[in-house]
């Protein structure tokens, strides 16, 4: 199965996917919204900006014009940042002549709306455009994945047909793809990891060690996974790679954008200062403002994102906040479990 893909968005993760489906042998169409970096990268084949060690096949072409990007494209891969969703597929709604299959790698909540991506894609691409949509989603540094460092991630869909299709577009000896049904589940876990990142990057600028960041990382997956329930998803989701794997990776690691950024917060500065010093784009700071939003609407308690928001959005000191948290009433650890399970029985049962 050899295809031409267009993966929209040139930077670190789309130009890392586009590595992948090059070396699985398919004709990649990789698009970037900037001329000037396009143009760069068709001379040097190279992505200085985000993955400099990386040389770009000749089977990856490169453009700056989406409608020719998208041209006789079978597969659209989605690899921009959750703000500039709309405004794309925007774009994509008007040029396309045929329908494609959407796969989006992004990990995000839009605020207000609270839509997920695939629930945006919905509402702004007509069924007579899209085959299916798919998410690609797991545990997965782009650094690691485009120096072909052996990776495990997850496609899923409601149509499994269509995340099948995508797990054999997709795989092979290094990069390897799981199918999983539980859309809801794949988004949220996805994207909410990005917080508790935020969260454990400002613990280790705190200077808090290990035994924090373990509570915030085991604490963290239950706010996400009483989110999660509350909105439909399958609890054992969170179980797995789009879950606890997604966070491990994103808390642990110097590669992630997240745990960089609120690395610098916890060391004293402010969150303007860290967004423009770190030249991408932190998905982490938007998805607390939604996470915020939407625990208030399933009325689900969220210690770590609310501190979290207040410490962005509210000028509150992140050493407070995060004492504050420790000083919580006590509760028992199994509560959340058992109201875990409960909420994804009374789901089963409507």
């Amino acid at each position: 199965m050899k295809e031409k893909v267009t993966v929209l968005g040139a930077g670190s993760w789309g130009t890392a996917l586009a590595v992948v489906l090059s070396d699985n042998g398919h004709h990649v169409q990789l698009w970037g919204h900037r001329k000037e970096h396009i143009e760069e990268m068709e001379q040097k084949r190279v992505n200085e900006k985000y993955l400099p060690d990386v040389k770009l096949a000749a089977n990856i072409s490169l453009t700056y014009k989406l409608e020719e990007a998208v041209k006789d494209a079978e597969t659209i891969v989605l690899a921009v940042p959750t703000k500039a969703m709309r405004d794309v597929l925007g774009q994509l709604n008007s040029i396309l002549s045929k329908p494609a299959l959407f796969v989006h790698v992004s990990k995000g909540i839009e605020p207000d709306s609270l839509k997920r991506i695939t629930e945006i894609i919905e509402e702004e691409i007509p069924q007579t455009k899209r085959k299916d949509v798919v998410v690609l989603s797991g545990p997965s540094h782009a650094e690691e994945v485009s120096l072909r460092h052996p990776t495990t991630v997850t496609s899923s869909s409601e149509n499994m047909q269509a995340a099948e299709y995508v797990q054999d577009l997709f795989i092979n000896q290094y990069f390897r793809v799981y199918t999983n049904p539980d859309v809801v589940g794949v988004e949220i876990g996805g994207a909410l990891k990005n917080i508790i990142a935020l969260a454990a990057g400002i613990s280790d600028g705190l200077g808090f060690g290990d035994n924090a960041k373990a509570a915030l990382i085991t604490r963290g997956l239950a706010e996400i996974a009483r989110l999660g329930s509350k909105m439909g998803a399958n609890p054992l989701t969170f179980s797995g790679l789009t879950g606890i794997g997604d966070l491990i990776v994103t808390c642990t690691s110097v590669h992630s954008r997240n745990w960089r950024a609120g690395n610098m917060l916890g060391k004293g500065k402010t969150l303007d200062e860290v967004l423009d010093s770190m030249g991408m784009v932190v998905e982490g700071v938007r998805t607390t403002k939604a996470a915020y939003q939407l625990a208030e609407k399933y009325n689900v308690k969220m210690p770590i994102t609310r501190a979290l928001y207040d410490v962005l959005f509210n000028g509150q000191n992140a050493k407070e906040a995060v004492e504050s948290l420790m000083a919580r009433v006590k509760t028992h650890e199994m509560e959340d479990l058992v109201n875990i399970m409960e909420s994804r029985s009374c789901e089963d049962e409507k």
